[in-house]
C-alpha cells in the first residue's frame, strides 16, 4: 500500500467528535483559546488533504505565521495527533486521533479486534506477541499478550521502536512501494543494533522484497542478541501499516520452532485483517 494513498475513508470520520463539539462551544463562549483554534483549523486543513502538508504550505493556506504552526505541529506530533513523512516533511493525521475517535464512533479498536486472536496465538506459540502501527519514522506497539516464560521479551504499549529495526522493519515497509521505501532508508537510515543487523541497503531492500512475496520476516539477532522475532503483515487499505510479531529468545524460538511459530502467525495475522476489514465496512 503506498502510504500516501488517500485515507479520508477513516480519517474524515474519525477526528475526535469531543474535540470538535469543544472547538464549536469555544467560539460560543467569551472565553477564546486562539492556539486551540488555530490547531484546529491545521487539523481540518491536513484532514482534507489526500498526500499530506506541510509547514509552508499550511502557513500559506491558512494565513497563520509559520512560526506558529511550525510550534503547534511540533506538539501535535509529540501527542502523535500529527505524523511527519520522514523524506518530504509532510504532515498527516496521526494515530492517536484515530483511535481517539474510535472511541467516540466505536469503529475499530484494534485491541478489541485483535487481543483474543494474539492470545490464542500465544497460548500456541509459547512466545511473546506484539501488535504494532507504523507511525512516521517509527513503529508504536498498541498492545501485547506475554509469554507465561519466566523470561520473556516484553515492552509496554506505547512504545515506539526504530522503523528499520529487524523483523518488523521489513514487514512494514513491504506494505510500501519501492519508490518509497528507498526514500525511507536513505532518510532514516540502517543502524547497527547487533554484530547482525542488516545495514547494506541492497541487502536490506532483498529481505524487504522477500518479506513481501513471503508475507513474514523473520529477525534473527538483528535488532537484540540472543532474541529472534518473526512478523506478519497486517494489509488492511486504507489503513497505515500494521503487523503482529513473534519475539522469544533464540532458546525458545528455536530452528525446530520457527516453522510452526510462521504459520500460526499468519493465520492470526489474516484473521485480525478479516475482523478489521469488517468493522471498516
Amino acid at each position: 500500500m503506498n502510504h500516501k494513498e488517500p485515507i479520508d475513508k477513516v480519517y474524515r470520520v474519525l477526528i475526535p467528535l469531543t474535540l470538535v463539539q469543544y472547538g464549536e462551544r469555544m467560539k460560543k463562549s467569551t472565553y477564546s483559546a486562539p492556539s486551540v483554534q488555530k490547531a484546529f483549523k491545521i487539523l481540518h486543513a491536513i484532514a482534507d488533504s489526500s498526500s499530506g502538508v506541510g509547514v509552508s504550505e499550511l502557513a500559506k493556506q491558512l494565513k497563520i505565521g509559520k512560526s506558529t504552526v511550525h510550534g503547534i505541529t511540533n506538539s501535535l506530533e509529540e501527542l502523535g495527533v500529527l505524523v511527519r513523512d520522514p523524506v518530504d516533511k509532510r504532515y498527516n493525521l496521526g494515530y492517536t486521533l484515530i483511535e481517539i475517535g474510535r472511541k467516540n464512533y466505536g469503529r475499530i479498536e484494534w485491541r478489541e479486534v485483535a487481543r483474543t486472536p494474539m492470545e490464542r496465538l500465544m497460548e500456541k506459540v509459547g512466545e511473546t506477541i506484539f501488535l504494532g502501527i507504523m507511525n512516521g519514522d517509527h513503529i508504536t506497539i498498541l498492545d501485547v499478550v506475554e509469554s507465561h516464560n519466566e523470561m520473556k521479551i516484553t515492552s509496554p504499549p506505547g512504545t515506539r521502536l526504530p522503523l528499520l529495526a529487524g523483523a518488523t522493519g521489513k514487514v512494514f515497509l513491504s506494505q510500501l512501494d519501492e519508490k518509497k521505501v528507498r526514500e525511507i532508508i536513505q532518510k532514516v537510515g540502517l543502524m547497527k543494533f547487533t554484530s547482525k543487523s542488516v545495514t547494506d541497503p541492497k541487502a536490506f531492500l532483498k529481505e524487504v522484497s522477500e518479506a513481501k512475496e513471503r508475507g513474514y520476516a523473520i529477525d534473527d539477532e538483528e535488532y537484540l542478541l540472543g532474541v529472534r522475532a518473526i512478523a506478519v503483515p497486517i494489509r488492511l487499505s486504507p489503513l497505515p501499516p500494521a503487523a503482529i510479531w513473534a519475539v522469544g529468545f533464540t532458546s525458545s524460538l528455536n530452528d525446530q520452532k520457527v516453522e510452526t511459530v510462521i504459520l500460526e502467525i499468519q493465520k492470526t495475522g489474516r484473521e485480525i485483517g478479516r475482523a478489521l476489514e469488517g468493522r471498516l465496512k
